[in-house]
């Protein structure tokens, strides 16, 4: 059997051989290729092989239909809107994630650019290395607001235990009610969420209903004081709308780990001009715990997948 890896999945040489060798006992040979969005090199590296894993890199559905022995994708990663999944359903193709790897990453992280904007930390970094003083940038505590978490899936529900140990009133909206999440959880409308919310965090998967569902309709109804923080996906967001917001005071400010494309970004770009933003390249997932978290699962799946009981299944 051959399987393609088709970009780095995070984790060192020793590491990354230590979970291949039991497959290569097995007779499984491997291929590692660097990460690229050429079309014509992405066919010719997965042309032959019966098993693709990826992580977040786009893989079109043309290339898909390229790959005639192609059996499975095995996704390293929770989301799979970047995947083809219209090919790999025409074709039969099994697609398994890696859903939960990066619960406690992401959820640090809303937690990290809350209290980053809340304390102003790049203004006053800035202004420390200018030889300058706070004046004007007091910021406030995460303890007495009203955080409100869209998406309680498990990392939603991680994000919020970790902002009610904070001391924050913790709303949440999602599409159906959720007979288990925590007691301290109120489950809202989003629009009550997004009137009350000092602090907005999302983390909803894009689908059809999610896409642009934070536009200028939606920014609208928050506080001015307030702040938005998109782990979940870039078009979720009206990026256009979000800078408008941002321009015009209509929100305090915005953390942004996601875009309607994966960075590198073109500098020239409206978002990373927009006032009182905080940009970081997609890196919400990526700790040293959750990259050899995600390597167990991926190549968990691919066990599961061989023994005809596939595991994490999205197809």
């Amino acid at each position: 059997m051959n399987v393609v890896i088709m970009e780095s999945l995070g984790i060192g040489a020793e590491e990354l051989a230590s979970f291949q060798k039991p497959f290569e006992e097995k007779g499984v040979t491997f291929s590692s290729f660097e990460k690229t969005t050429d079309i014509f090199r992405l066919i010719e590296q997965a042309k032959d092989a019966e098993v693709m894993i990826l992580a977040n890199m786009p893989m079109p559905a043309e290339v898909i239909r390229a790959c005639t022995k192609l059996k499975f994708i095995d996704v390293a990663f929770t989301g799979v809107d970047h995947v083809g999944l219209d090919a790999a359903k025409e074709k039969g193709i099994a697609v398994s994630n890696a859903a939960g790897y990066s619960n406690e990453a992401v959820a640090e992280l809303g937690v990290g650019m809350a209290l980053s904007l809340a304390r102003n930390m790049r203004e006053v970094e800035e202004r420390c290395r200018a030889g300058q003083d706070k004046t004007g940038l007091v910021g406030w505590e995460l303890k007495g607001k009203t955080v409100g978490i869209v998406g309680l899936g498990k990392i939603g529900t991680r994000s919020a235990e970790l902002f009610h140990a904070f001391g924050s009133e913790v709303l949440s909206y999602s599409r159906s009610v959720h007979a288990d999440a925590p007691a301290f959880v109120s489950q809202v409308s989003l629009e009550e969420l997004l009137t009350r919310s000092d602090v907005v965090v999302l983390h909803t998967p894009l689908t059809e209903e999610t896409r642009g569902m934070i536009d200028k309709a939606a920014l609208s109804k928050m506080k001015k004081t307030a702040f938005l923080i998109n782990l979940a996906r870039g078009p979720v967001v009206n990026e256009a709308d979000l800078c408008a917001a941002l321009r015009e005071g209509i929100i305090a400010g915005a953390a942004i780990d996601v875009f309607d494309k994966e960075p590198p970004l073109d500098i020239t770009q409206p978002i990373l001009q927009a006032p009182k933003t905080l940009v970081t390249p997609h890196v919400a997932f990526a700790t040293e715990q959750s990259m050899t978290l995600r390597a167990e699962i991926v190549f968990d799946n691919l066990a599961k997948w061989m023994e005809g009981n596939q595991i994490n299944k999205i197809l």
